[in-house]
């Protein structure tokens, strides 16, 4: 294990670099941070995870990370990355038409890529439309051409495909949090917020809890991400919340010894990009 003050480094000592055609790059990429995950799909091994937390300008310490590190320029069989983008918008199942797409970027900032990208979530009854930024787009396009792309929440919604009932989903960094609501499987909201503090986080929960009129008693809480049972942000939680869990990634996805030392938590939506479609 590697780490400093704002980023860890995990990895199988019996790694070896030679058997990345065998492997899976998982890249997620928020407003504050940025990680990645190494699984070696033939044996089914969790190999490498790096996390940055408190990024100041996320795209530009990105694109140093994939200068400096080997792991990142490997020739992997798969590679997956989702990226925080606030040009986003999700179109029911009903209303999309494919045809629309630059309809669609209307609602967008003038300062992203040109490009477009769908995603299809027919379980949650709609389809996902997005562009990134600029920066970001580049960087990716230069140095890891062949990745699939997905927005930010994707992860998330692989998270959540079992939850039943009202299902609140939270995932956070060291200074935001993506936050996603499901009611019997349907996508009712989803934004990212940073936050400073536990009294700031309180401020946005209430404002959640009032504008999307949620049952406190009836809806499930699944935490991942940096928070700890007992924390600030916990605590408040609880406050309003009865059932809160933390969201594990799938047990038999693959074998994640690495993280023994780490709690279980932590890496969820980043491991969840391995489902993503």
């Amino acid at each position: 294990m590697n780490n400093s003050k704002n980023s860890i480094l995990l990895v199988d000592p019996e790694f070896d670099p030679n058997t990345a055609s065998d492997c899976n790059l998982l890249l997620k990429i928020t407003a504050d941070s940025f990680s990645y995950a190494v699984i070696d799909k033939s044996s089914r091994q969790l190999k490498a995870v790096f996390d940055q937390q408190e990024c100041e300008d996320t795209a530009a310490e990105l694109a140093s990370a994939i200068k400096r590190d080997s792991y990142l320029r490997l020739p992997f069989r798969e590679i997956k990355v989702s990226v925080y983008t606030p040009n986003t918008i999700a179109v029911p199942s009903s209303l999309f038409n494919k045809n629309e797409l630059n309809s669609y970027a209307n609602f967008f900032a003038e300062a992203s890529s040109s490009n477009l990208y769908t995603r299809p979530f027919a379980k949650f009854g709609f389809t996902s439309v997005f562009n990134l930024e600029q920066f970001i787009e580049e960087t990716l396009d230069k140095s890891l051409a062949s990745a699939a792309k997905y927005e930010h929440h994707t992860p998330l919604l692989a998270l959540g495909s079992a939850a039943e009932g009202t299902a609140l989903l939270l995932d956070f960094t060291a200074g935001s949090f993506n936050v996603l609501l499901l009611d019997n499987r349907k996508m009712i909201f989803q934004n990212t917020f940073q936050i400073e503090n536990p009294e700031e986080f309180n401020y946005y929960l209430l404002l959640l809890i009032q504008e999307l009129k949620l049952s406190t008693a009836c809806a499930t809480v699944l935490l991942s991400g940096i928070i700890h049972k007992d924390d600030g942000y916990y605590n408040c939680l609880s406050k309003y919340f009865g059932d809160l869990r933390f969201n594990l990634p799938p047990a038999d996805q693959f074998d994640q010894a690495i993280l023994d030392d780490m709690p279980a938590h932590y890496y969820s939506s980043l491991l969840a990009l391995d489902l993503c479609v």
